[in-house]
């Protein structure tokens, strides 16, 4: 609330788990949100992953979405396993949201980056997870599908098909929840509240002088 002032206090931050990545347990003291006085002693563990980047590719002269297919274990047991994605990505060390999904698009699907257009940023589990993610709009041309033959990383494993949906069909997938993927959903909503992206410009008339 403005003008209120609040306090937290970290009273200890260990390490409990470390691998690709890590996780952190935090005791702390913090002012209610909701009401008056403090909670004291509060344990929690924080997924401390990294931030992450993901775009929208859409090919404006064909007027087609570009997404990825590839396996991911972690929605295996709930379903679908192999799942359509917007591209996506971690953010490297000292990389910036946008240099990552630059790289991001050659390595997966092959395509050249050109302007990026920021469409948000924010948590996307911030109740057990310090992961940011930076979401962009990518227009692209067709000649900028410069290596059609990327599938990825070899040396991580990694398995990424390209798939191509009309704008068309791709948003009436959107209005109907198709996509399990989070980011495709919140980005195509933003695609359809934006419906001159990707479309040329309209010359305006010359007014004729009376």
């Amino acid at each position: 609330m403005a003008g209120k002032k609040r306090t937290v206090d970290i009273k200890s931050r260990k390490t409990v788990f470390k691998g690709r990545y890590k996780i952190n347990e935090y005791q702390f003291d913090f002012d209610r949100a909701a009401g008056s006085g403090r909670l004291t002693d509060v344990s929690r563990l924080v997924f401390e992953r990294g931030d992450s980047a993901a775009a929208l590719i859409h090919d404006v002269e064909r007027d087609v979405i570009v997404l990825t297919e590839q396996f991911r274990i972690a929605t295996y047991d709930k379903g679908p396993g192999y799942i359509l994605e917007a591209i996506a990505g971690s953010v490297e060390e000292d990389e910036e949201p946008e240099d990552c999904i630059r790289r991001e698009m050659m390595e997966e699907v092959g395509y050249r980056a050109g302007a990026l257009t920021l469409v948000s940023n924010g948590y996307v589990s911030p109740g057990s997870s310090s992961e940011r993610v930076f979401l962009y709009y990518a227009p692209v041309a067709t000649a900028d599908l410069v290596d059609p033959k990327a599938r990825g990383l070899a040396a991580e494993k990694e398995d990424v098909r390209r798939v191509e949906f009309s704008r068309e069909d791709f948003l009436d997938r959107v209005d109907a929840a198709f996509f399990d993927d989070a980011k495709v959903m919140a980005l195509g909503f933003w695609l359809k509240s934006q419906p001159g992206q990707g479309k040329p410009k309209q010359a305006k008339p010359n007014k004729r002088r009376a």
